[in-house]
């Protein structure tokens, strides 16, 4: 009787395996949009090819091991070109999930092309994986199908750039402070958290300049003039690779030295905006200090420097820049390769439950990945740095807050 017992449960156990593996789907599909065109094209194709250099080496593994049917499942990646338009880019989010059937949607690179995918994710019932969209808007208690993979959220994005103003500003002579921004979800909810640090910090730090423009702005010589009327100790402006360009290359062209001048993306994409202003442009200018420029220690994939060179041989012709985002492509299957191997069933909310409990113990190359109770990433954090000549001419980029991090301290004025 024992005998059988046990070759009863062998045979059931057999055929429970057998069932299982039965049901495993042939192949995991992957669906997103990329831009490869249009404004958001730097920050977008940086982010897609981070995204499919893990997806091709999964596959060269045999695929991702999904515990839901304890195996390997090879991954599709299913994408479309959404060219940098909103509406081309909400069109593709409903295929992908109407007609393509992915079992997991991923957004776009960037706020302004996730908020398309925000709703409609929503509406479906299919998970966001919100690759690097950081809007503070589109986190809500009333939206479970979101959750912010490679970057901190808006909101918090900011604080090391204000504390340094308002810490250390005052003895240093920034008392006031000119602020420029793009009016989208990424820079506007920048600019919010930069105006409610200041005032909450109760340095003596005041605001003299604040205004807001269209994302698509390309020629800044006449908000310059008026930044400069305002006699500012210090520029703060927020804006896309795009935005920082065009303003860079106004204030180089016009000879303007603001004593102190802070941009996002000189740290974010050095290489793009090297490319496109020249070395000396981005002398002195302070930046956020992204992982692509320290090396964080990791428990689950590549180092920074191991994977820079993965990207740099795979990637040698294909003329996309090396930075934060092409981390952030990375860092977004890193997450799903741990949420794949956590998840009880491929169920869009065991997904979400999975991903949760990777928050504050998974450690990448992008740092600590950690997130608040409504999908926002409040780990990731960019620390305040500033560009310093180097000894070859390129540009050297330093942190200088907070302190506890700092290798270098700041160099106010200009010179």
């Amino acid at each position: 009787m024992i005998r059988l017992s046990i070759i009863a449960a062998l045979l059931a156990s057999a055929t429970a395996a057998s069932v299982q593996a039965a049901q495993a789907p042939a192949e995991i599909k992957l669906g997103t949009l990329y831009a490869s065109s249009g404004r958001y094209a730097s920050i977008s194709m940086p982010v897609f090819d981070g995204l499919k250099l893990w997806i091709d080496q999964m596959n060269a593994q045999g695929g991702a091991y999904v515990k839901a049917y304890d195996k390997k499942i090879p991954l599709k990646l299913i994408a479309y070109d959404d060219q940098s338009n909103t509406a081309t880019a909400a069109t593709l989010y409903n295929q992908l999930i109407t007609q393509d059937k992915v079992d997991i949607l991923i957004s776009d690179s960037g706020s302004v092309l996730t908020s398309v995918a925000v709703p409609i994710a929503r509406d479906h019932k299919m998970l966001l994986i919100d690759q690097t969209g950081t809007g503070a808007t589109f986190f809500t208690p009333d939206n479970p199908y979101i959750a912010l993979m490679a970057d901190p959220v808006s909101s918090i994005w900011p604080k090391p750039l204000a504390d340094f103003i308002t810490h250390d500003g005052p003895a240093l002579g920034i008392k006031r402070v000119a602020m420029l921004y793009a009016t989208n979800d990424f820079t506007g909810t920048q600019a919010n958290s930069v105006r409610k640090f200041i005032k909450e910090a109760n340095s003596g730090v005041e605001i003299v300049f604040d205004t807001g423009v269209p994302t698509n702005t390309s020629n800044y010589t006449v908000l310059l003039n008026n930044i400069r009327a305002a006699n500012p100790d210090a520029v703060v402006h927020l804006g896309y690779a795009g935005n920082d360009i065009a303003f860079l290359r106004n204030v180089q062209d016009n000879g303007i030295k603001f004593k102190f001048l802070f941009c996002i993306y000189p740290g974010l994409e050095s290489e793009l905006l090297e490319k496109n202003l020249g070395k000396k442009a981005l002398d002195y200018v302070f930046t956020y200090v992204p992982s692509s420029a320290i090396h964080y220690q990791t428990n689950f994939g590549m180092s920074l420097r191991d994977y820079s060179g993965a990207w740099h041989k795979k990637y040698a012709n294909a003329h996309v820049e090396f930075g934060f985002n092409s981390v952030a492509g990375y860092t977004t299957g890193l997450v799903l390769e741990k949420t794949l191997a956590t998840a009880a069933s491929l169920d869009q909310l065991e997904l979400r439950k999975a991903i949760f409990s990777l928050s504050g113990n998974l450690k990448t190359l992008d740092g600590t990945f950690e997130l608040d109770a409504n999908g926002a990433q409040i780990g990731e954090i960019t620390p305040l740095g500033q560009f310093v000549p180097g000894k070859n001419g390129s540009p050297e980029l330093v942190t200088v807050w907070p302190h506890a991090v700092a290798n270098a301290k700041p160099i106010y004025p200009r010179p």
